[in-house]
């Protein structure tokens, strides 16, 4: 699932990127209102992890005009901003939350698995399609009886399959998904993947459309 971090503090971008790329996600990091606003234009994303304080541009007039624009990507505010006026001007600006720093990883992880199941309207943390299910919070993957916890980029490009099952994916949208920005992605990457995971759990679990992509079967 693909992440847009928009952070000025070097040292806290850096450790959150560290953080969300280990549970899975990948990354791309801002570090100015003038390239988040390129980024959001670029879109894509999954989710925006936004901080109030940022040069060239305040985060809240960010928001302001990504709504305005049309942009319905879901926004989790990041700032030292602990006021209740802040708070409510961001919500009502259109965030989908609000985290103050400092805070705990887990917690950040805890609200953006909120964030995204409501976006989709699900209640709970897993993904399920056929005899398949996935664990968001745990990053465990069952399928026809076995189950097997998957490490960071088999969780990654699993959920991306997981969320539409049915639909087919490219290497490339695969590749785009699973991987961040500068990331060196080496040609076999996503059948190596695709190889342990089905080790894993069964070679079923992933359908191959020979030329076309991977996908899981529908419900």
């Amino acid at each position: 699932m693909r992440l847009l971090l928009i952070e000025d503090d070097t040292m806290i971008g850096d450790g959150l990127r560290r953080s969300l790329s280990a549970d899975g996600y990948a990354v791309d990091w801002v570090r100015d209102g003038e390239a988040a606003e390129a980024a959001l234009r670029i879109g894509g994303y999954a989710l925006v992890l936004l901080d109030l304080g940022l040069p060239g541009s305040d985060g809240l007039c960010l928001l302001r005009a990504a709504r305005a624009s049309g942009n319905d990507t879901p926004v989790l505010i990041l700032t030292a901003r602990d006021g209740l006026d802040s708070r409510v001007a961001g919500l009502d600006l259109g965030a989908d939350d609000y985290l103050v720093k400092p805070f705990e990883t887990r917690e950040l992880l805890a609200r953006m698995r909120a964030v995204l199941r409501r976006r989709a309207g699900r209640a709970n943390a897993r993904l399920v399609a056929a005899d398949t299910e996935l664990d968001t919070e745990s990053h465990a993957l069952t399928h026809a009886g076995a189950t097997a916890v998957l490490g960071a980029r088999e969780y990654a490009l699993m959920h991306a399959l997981m969320e539409r099952p049915g639909r087919i994916l490219s290497r490339a949208e695969i590749e785009e998904r699973i991987y961040g920005w500068g990331e060196e992605v080496e040609s076999n990457a996503v059948d190596a993947l695709i190889l342990s995971i089905r080790r894993k759990v069964g070679k079923s679990v992933i359908l191959n459309l020979r030329g076309a992509g991977w996908m899981v079967a529908k419900p």
